[in-house]
């Protein structure tokens, strides 16, 4: 079974894009983070993945993990 690729949650033209790492299009647009952030969440918990969302400026804001890590972060972001 091939890994499925980390979510990124990334600006985009006019929002935000939820992306599967590597890929070439979005899984959705939307026009607030927060609406981009929520289905980001869902997406990595339901395929048991990472998900990172980016600043406006590019610039990695949060990482969250939502498969079997071994080594879970320590931060009480969420």
């Amino acid at each position: 079974m091939a890994k499925k690729g980390n979510i990124w949650i990334v600006p985009h033209k006019g929002g935000w894009a939820v992306k599967r790492e590597k890929a070439q299009r979005s899984i959705v647009v939307t026009p607030t983070k927060a609406e981009a952030e929520e289905k980001g969440r869902q997406v990595g918990k339901n395929n048991k993945v990472n998900v990172i969302t980016q600043r406006k400026d590019g610039t990695i804001q949060s990482h969250d993990s939502y498969g079997n890590d071994p080594n879970p972060p320590q931060d009480k972001e969420h």
